[in-house]
């Protein structure tokens, strides 16, 4: 669906910027499913056998990337498979974490989907230092360097 911009005497044009596949679009996707996937190891040292959040990064940076198509059914069962993953997750780092992944697969339905996704990742990055803190632990902080170190989105 495109927006509407006024020009002229009050004429509407479409605003076709932030259409579905338009570069726009697919940069704010690959963005947020960068974000999404610095935090993921967070999720996956809590639950390391469920891959929905993972399935839902990939699926929305290889849409990004061009070399793979979605479909409205496919982004929603992603999508939601990744907040159930969310919701059955017993810590909150975990929890955040499959959130972000869960926003940055709907960018491909919604493109504002992707401002939620460095939300999510930075309250699992602090919900991660906050446990870690609370039990004493000394060596968290390698952990989270390694979590949230990549500024290229490489996935490390």
């Amino acid at each position: 669906m495109a927006a509407v911009r006024r020009t002229g005497a009050g004429a509407a044009a479409p605003d076709r910027s932030l259409e579905r596949s338009s570069r726009y679009h697919r940069r704010f996707a690959l963005l947020a499913a960068q974000q999404a996937r610095r935090v993921l190891p967070l999720f996956e040292a809590e639950r390391p056998g469920d891959r929905r959040p993972r399935l839902a990064i990939e699926a929305i940076q290889a849409w990004a990337r061009g070399t793979r198509e979605l479909g409205m059914a496919e982004v929603r069962r992603l999508s939601l498979g990744a907040h159930a993953a969310a919701r059955e997750s017993g810590s909150d780092a975990a929890r955040f974490a499959a959130r972000a992944a869960g926003h940055a697969v709907a960018t491909w339905h919604v493109p504002t989907h992707a401002m939620g996704v460095p939300i999510y990742a930075c309250k699992a990055l602090l919900a991660h230092r906050s446990a870690a803190a609370g039990k004493g632990n000394r060596t968290h902080g390698a952990a989270v360097r390694r979590t949230a170190g990549s500024s290229t989105g490489s996935g490390r």
